[in-house]
């Protein structure tokens, strides 16, 4: 089986804690442990969430006066490269030697006039409370929204159109290759008014991007992980409830945060209605659960009744 698993930035960060080396190290080996589980069998491609640390390199660039910080799509590289690094040293420290892995730094085309670049969503860094968010805000001209009880910067986030490196990732695919690509959501792009390709300030939702890569790769499922066990109606309230097996339009109603849950959603349902394949939402901790369907919110088209 086809696989592409969507790390989310946030999982392989834990929720305030320190932006560290070793804690992002010790997060991704956990994350290695379960996809490693189920690479017998089955071709992997991963992505992989770029939230929490591209935030940090913004932060860490703006502290440098002497040159102009660096822009979101140069960043986003770097930690493509940073995780994308990380992640392929735990895995082959878990599985046998002749298991081939390759980190693809991904570029990904968006759209000059996608709405996005007008009304950002998308969280980058670290947490902040209320008053250091609006000095950061006033200070650096941010954008900042709630996220849960605190609040994070949020920027432009456009919908993936065109990944430029889907022929080599399949085909290292076809090889036996497991391959991490697409990290952060691809590092955004657009052709300019002379028609050359260019960095874009921005960054792709990367369960968007994910999902375009499960479709382009004609992947047998998606699976998407994060730091919750699935999606929830009436999320924090006494009657809350975890979906299992549903379909798009039964998702179709949610109020879910544009943030977090609700690409999570958007991405896992629009690959369930193109492919007609499932794609899956749950807690990295339960990979090989919900590969095996045991786990998480599944999504399909359709499902068989009985």
């Amino acid at each position: 089986m086809r696989i592409v698993i969507a790390l989310g930035g946030n999982a392989l960060l834990q929720r305030g804690q320190p932006m560290t080396a070793e804690n992002q190290r010790a997060n991704i080996r956990v994350a290695a442990e379960r996809i490693a589980a189920i690479v017998p069998g089955n071709e992997i491609v991963v992505a992989h969430g770029n939230g929490p640390q591209v935030g940090l390199l913004a932060l860490q660039s703006a502290a440098y006066h002497d040159v102009a910080p660096y822009p979101l799509d140069v960043l986003g590289a770097q930690t493509e490269a940073m995780i994308g690094y990380v992640i392929e040293q735990e895995l082959g420290n878990l599985l046998p030697e002749n298991q081939s892995l390759a980190t693809l730094l991904t570029m990904i085309e968006v759209d000059r006039g996608d709405p996005a670049f007008s009304h950002p969503t998308k969280p980058i860094g670290p947490v902040y409370d209320r008053e250091t968010a609006e000095r950061l805000k006033a200070a650096g001209g941010w954008a900042i929204a709630p996220d849960g009880d605190a609040f994070r910067r949020v920027v432009a986030s456009p919908k993936p159109k065109r990944i430029f490196e889907i022929r080599p990732i399949l085909s290292l695919v076809e090889q036996g290759t497991i391959v991490i690509c697409a990290g952060g959501g691809g590092i955004p792009t657009m052709y300019d008014e002379n028609g050359d390709l260019r960095g874009v300030e921005a960054v792709i939702d990367k369960d968007l991007a994910s999902a375009l890569l499960a479709e382009q790769i004609e992947a047998d499922l998606l699976v998407i992980a994060t730091d919750v066990d699935g999606v929830y109606t009436n999320w924090g309230r006494e009657n809350q409830r975890r979906l299992g097996r549903v379909t798009p339009d039964d998702l179709a109603g949610l109020n879910l945060p544009a943030g977090s849950m609700g690409p999570k959603v958007e991405a896992a349902c629009g690959f369930a209605r193109t492919t007609g394949k499932e794609a899956i939402i749950g807690s990295l901790t339960q990979i090989a659960d919900m590969v095996h369907g045991a786990a998480g919110t599944r999504v399909r088209r359709e499902w068989e009744s009985g």
